[in-house]
């Protein structure tokens, strides 16, 4: 059974958005993928903020399995404002009523389903923004949250440093690999789209690398592969050659950039969400286990080859800090430490 956050985050998040919830009072807000990890951030501040400020809204959330979500988070699934859907995303049944606010988070980023169905991958992407698109043209929205991602810009130049919205790379087409951010392309098109022919106001917001509370530890998270060993008294493994340069967002941090773009960023202006502080894989493994345990042992799986530049996947911010006042305000260090002390 998941424990809920801390109410410190909580309150972080209703600091930063207190004046955002005026507009929810009283209406219905619908939310896919509202019990993944960005589902869950999102679910949590919203009974929060609705508890607090007497909101009196609603929250719909879709998920495939909402019997072994109530299972895992009953704190949330049992609250009075939530309503937990059953249903998948491509086909979703639409229940009935205005819904002037719709987060669609739902998505496929596995790695390994991006490598062994990856047609399922970019289906599940497309269709199932077409498919919520349609729910909320039909039921009276009035703004839509589209979570896409950094890899809609394909790999990024090794000479750029932080990648900005007016970048125009792109994957790879013809890459299998490039099925996620492809699909992710096209759910934006598909907004701006929408936009165009029925007016409906759709916001975007390019994901990068977070941490956190409800982040998985076995999965294709670096960061969150490295709290697990340093967790289980390590070694901390880096299967590659720890080159590549990343950056992380704490969650209770994303939860307000999603909320206040939803609200008050501008329609088809894509912003990118993440921090910009950049630190290399091997670093990042060192950090871990300077944070939790100094003395846990750090593997390199590969050698790195000094005629090869390092990756990078770091995004520049200065769109939405200068447009909707956002930050970083978590450090990288107090985020390792805040999702330990979570996970104990």
């Amino acid at each position: 059974m998941l424990k809920g956050v801390d109410t410190e985050d909580l309150n972080h998040i209703l600091n930063h958005t207190s004046r955002l919830w005026k507009e929810v009072q009283g209406q219905n807000i619908f939310i896919t993928g509202g019990t993944g990890f960005f589902g869950c951030w999102l679910l949590e501040s919203f009974i929060y903020a609705n508890d607090r400020l007497n909101l009196g809204a609603k929250a719909f959330v879709l998920s495939r399995h909402p019997e072994a979500f109530a299972t895992r988070a009953p704190h949330m699934a049992n609250h009075p404002s939530v309503n937990l859907l059953k249903g998948d995303v491509r086909i979703f049944e639409f229940p009935e009523g205005d819904f002037r606010f719709v987060v669609h988070a739902a998505t496929e980023a596995s790695t390994k389903l991006n490598q062994e169905n990856p047609l399922l991958m970019f289906d599940t992407i497309v269709e199932g923004t077409r498919r919520t698109l349609e729910f909320a043209r039909t039921h009276g929205t009035l703004k839509f949250l589209l979570t896409s991602s950094g890899a809609v810009y394909g790999k990024q130049p090794p000479e750029m440093m932080h990648i900005s919205e007016d970048y125009l790379g792109a994957p790879d087409p013809m890459d299998m690999d490039s099925s996620y951010g492809e699909g992710k392309r096209a759910a934006e098109m598909l907004c701006r789209l929408y936009v165009r022919q029925y007016r409906l106001e759709t916001k975007i917001a390019r994901c990068f690398a977070f941490v956190g509370p409800y982040l998985p530890l076995d999965a294709h998270y670096a960061i969150g592969n490295f709290i697990r060993d340093v967790c289980r008294g390590g070694p901390v493994c880096v299967n590659g050659d720890g080159t590549p340069y990343r950056s992380y967002l704490y969650a209770a941090d994303l939860a307000i950039w999603l909320w206040t773009i939803l609200f008050k960023g501008q329609s088809c202006r894509p912003y990118n969400i993440g921090s910009d502080r950049s630190i290399k894989i091997a670093d990042l493994a060192g950090l871990v286990c300077q944070v939790v345990n100094p003395g846990i042992e750090v593997t390199i799986a590969q050698r790195a080859d000094p005629a090869c530049p390092p990756q990078r996947y770091v995004p520049s911010i200065e769109r939405a800090r200068q447009e909707l006042g956002l930050e970083s305000w978590v450090s990288l260090e107090q985020a390792i430490e805040k999702t330990v002390r979570w996970l104990k």
